[in-house]
């Protein structure tokens, strides 16, 4: 069983930076495909971007601002979050995909990490 731990937000202002990280452990993380979503309070989950072994997807909500990545050595996906928005305001979520593919619903994952809260103030 993999286990998902994510950390890295925090209260920032609008146009600030934040990355955020998500630790794997239990599990070959490299063969995973993974993915970030997110949760406003009261709104349905969202994919936000997602990464396999045939390249990064984005949300055209955060196309060029948000860059994922990944460092297999550590067992560790990033997001990097760039000129952050007031709507960005959320729990982020990282999330696994044990056969290595990805997609933007959260039934093609597997694996869900507890989220880690981002707040923007404008």
């Amino acid at each position: 069983q993999v286990q998902l731990v994510e950390s890295g937000g925090g209260l920032v202002q609008a146009g600030d930076s934040l990355r955020l990280s998500c630790v794997a452990s239990g599990g070959t993380f490299s063969s995973l495909g993974m993915g970030w979503f997110r949760q406003a309070p009261g709104k349905a989950r969202e994919w936000v971007s997602a990464i396999s072994w045939r390249g990064t997807y984005y949300a055209n909500s955060v196309k060029g601002r948000f860059t994922i990545s990944r460092d297999n050595a550590k067992n560790t996906l990033y997001l990097q979050m760039d000129n952050l928005k007031p709507e960005d305001t959320a729990d982020y979520i990282c999330a696994g995909s044990r056969t290595g593919l990805v997609g933007t619903i959260p039934s093609a994952y597997t694996y869900w990490g507890q989220g880690t809260r981002v707040t923007v103030s404008s």
